[in-house]
């Protein structure tokens, strides 16, 4: 089971439709699902038209058992939803003297091997919840916008992830994603060609700036639903494709 973190600090660069986007693209190829929304926002249960009765936070609580909070989204896809509930988690984890960065894993000890992947959606910013995800997970796979200080938002993040990998060792930036990529904009290219230059192993296929892709959540599908020829789906199963590639050469950076 390989468990994947979508985190950058920055928002807007694309983490939720890069969640439940390559979720349904790796269960198109069979592969068992499961997404976990760490913000409180909850965007992940909207964007795929559930309403959850239990969050993640009444599962770390011990308010709802795991397997009733766990939903299925999809054929392939279970999701356990985020939310405002996570507000009163974050501060129940600072309150915490030891520990407090293992309290998701903790409580997710039991998860089910029936899951080929465990991708977890991250909020913006950098708190206890985003450090419990990545201290939960093995990989990290960030979106970066191409645009103008996308490096120097991607280099803040690695420096915070260094600090988590002191901790956790086994943690690796595995997937840098280029996402919002537009060939009539000059500077778009020239940001990737960058990323190409510093991160030649990590580096996807872009994702290309597609309107389908930022219309799909309003109406509670994934962009596979919504637009299945777009070229926000074709980059999105390059993207699985990918990912796929990697299921028997993990390797810690």
């Amino acid at each position: 089971m390989r468990k994947v973190a979508i985190a950058l600090s920055k928002g807007g660069v694309g983490k939720s439709t890069t969640a439940v986007n390559l979720a349904a693209a790796l269960a198109q190829r069979q592969r068992r699902i499961l997404l976990i929304d760490m913000d409180t926002q909850g965007q992940l249960a909207r964007m795929l038209n559930i309403a959850p009765t239990h969050t993640v936070a009444d599962v770390v609580s011990g308010e709802a058992p795991l397997k009733d909070a766990i939903i299925e989204a999809r054929p392939g896809v279970d999701l356990l939803a985020g939310g405002r509930g996570l507000a009163g988690l974050k501060r129940a984890i600072d309150r915490k003297e030891f520990g407090g960065e293992q309290t998701l894993s903790e409580a997710l000890a039991a998860l089910d091997a029936r899951y080929d992947y465990v991708i977890v959606d991250t909020a913006p910013g950098w708190d206890v919840l985003t450090v419990n995800a990545l201290f939960f997970v093995e990989e990290v796979l960030t979106p970066v916008a191409l645009e103008v200080l996308a490096l120097q938002g991607l280099q803040e993040f690695m420096r915070s992830l260094a600090a988590i990998r002191r901790y956790h060792p086994r943690l690796t930036l595995r997937y840098i994603l280029p996402t919002f990529f537009d060939r009539r904009v000059r500077k778009s290219d020239e940001i990737l060609q960058q990323l190409r230059q510093h991160f030649p192993a990590q580096l996807c296929h872009p994702i290309r700036y597609n309107v389908r892709l930022s219309e799909a959540p309003g109406y509670g599908q994934t962009i596979f639903e919504y637009a299945v020829t777009s070229t926000g789906a074709e980059d999105y199963r390059l993207l699985a494709e990918r990912v796929l590639n990697d299921e028997h050469t993990q390797t810690n950076a």
